[in-house]
């Protein structure tokens, strides 16, 4: 295997969680922010959905960031533009609640750190459905700093989402490789594993997986933590 970049999700991969769990606490302390500026909970948590799904849908005519809010302003008009500081407040401050929602795993470290150590490059293709900031700090609660990845996506540098393939091939003309050069590695089989559609290795991280249809994960190498490391010492002669 010429492996020149290893790409890895975030949250249930890096970052160990219950997905579901963790979007209910999330978006209670948004609730719980917001409510006294007018916001319904049950309104608003549609809109957040609705707006996610702009994102999803989003074709690269425009960064996430501005498919979201234009879509959120379709919703709520002026008020939420005019509101986006009380937003850019929740990401910076209680948003740091939610890392309750999380768990963590050191292994996460001991992967990225093993790679880097052997000169192979490393990037964070996380959903861009949050802010840098919130995507920042979900890297530091995994035990991770920003700077150890080449490059993170975030819903204000990129205008793709998964399972697009148009995002996976962004994030390789960004980096100037080819799938053939890059592994993802994520828990999601829908996300995540559609890489592998492009020609690159993918691992499907079975801690947290992600896999709702049910879909035969003998397909793509899979496992733990400790595999994976196996894995790549096996593969990549580490």
């Amino acid at each position: 295997m010429k492996l020149k970049a290893v790409l890895f999700d975030l949250d249930g991969t890096l970052l160990p969680m219950d997905q579901n769990a963790f979007t209910k606490g999330y978006f209670k302390l948004l609730a719980k922010k917001l409510f006294p500026h007018g916001y319904e909970p049950d309104a608003l948590v549609k809109a957040i959905w609705h707006g996610t799904a702009a994102m999803v849908q989003n074709n690269g005519s425009c960064t996430n960031e501005e498919a979201f809010w234009k879509d959120f302003a379709n919703i709520y008009g002026a008020k939420a533009l005019a509101d986006r500081p009380l937003f850019e407040e929740f990401y910076t401050v209680d948003f740091q609640e939610a890392k309750a929602f999380c768990g963590y795993t050191q292994a996460a470290f001991e992967t990225v750190a093993m790679l880097k150590a052997e000169g192979i490059r490393v990037a964070l293709a996380t959903n861009p459905i949050f802010p840098a900031v919130a995507t920042e700090s979900r890297i530091r609660w995994a035990g991770l700093s920003p700077e150890d990845f080449e490059l993170y996506t975030t819903y204000e540098n990129i205008g793709y989402c998964k399972p697009n393939l148009d995002y996976y091939r962004e994030i390789l003309r960004r980096l100037n490789l080819t799938a053939e050069d890059c592994m993802m590695v994520g828990n999601d089989v829908r996300e995540d594993m559609v890489a592998a559609q492009l020609g690159m290795e993918a691992f499907l991280l079975t801690d947290c997986v992600i896999n709702p249809e049910g879909v035969p994960v003998e397909q793509w190498s899979h496992g733990g933590f400790a595999t994976l490391q196996d894995y790549l010492k096996e593969n990549l002669h580490l």
